[in-house]
């Protein structure tokens, strides 16, 4: 079965970085669409950013370009999600996400495409 570990939330201030690394087991981690989600207190799980067709291209949403950054180590088995810059409204239970299908920039967005989640972790940002 595939499994999922989401760690490296915590707290930080406003304008501080971190960086979130999720350990895929079991399957070919290789072949796996990689995606990251967020859910903020009263919200629904929205996109963050992906890794499609094969790792070889990304895709993040609107309101993390120029300050996130996804990436893979297919020889540790694990998908990073660098946040730098970070503001309160990142505040959020982060969740990596696993399709072992090839998925479109379309519906990579789409949490109903992945079927395999993390526990997820808490990323606060305080101002």
């Amino acid at each position: 079965q595939v499994q999922l570990a989401e760690t490296g939330g915590g707290l930080v201030q406003a304008g501080g970085s971190l960086r979130l690394s999720c350990a895929v087991s079991g399957g070919t981690f290789s072949s796996y669409t990689m995606g990251w989600f967020r859910q903020a207190p009263g919200n629904e799980r929205a996109f963050v950013a992906a890794l499609i067709w094969g790792g070889y291209s990304f895709y993040y949403a609107d309101s993390v370009k120029g300050r996130f950054t996804i990436s893979r180590d297919n020889a540790k088995n694990t998908v990073y999600l660098q946040m730098n810059s970070l503001i309160p409204e990142d505040t959020a239970v982060y969740y990596c996400a696993a399709s072992t299908k090839p998925l479109s920039t379309y519906h990579s967005g789409s949490y109903s495409s992945y079927a395999y989640w993390g526990q997820g972790t808490q990323v606060t940002v305080s101002s």
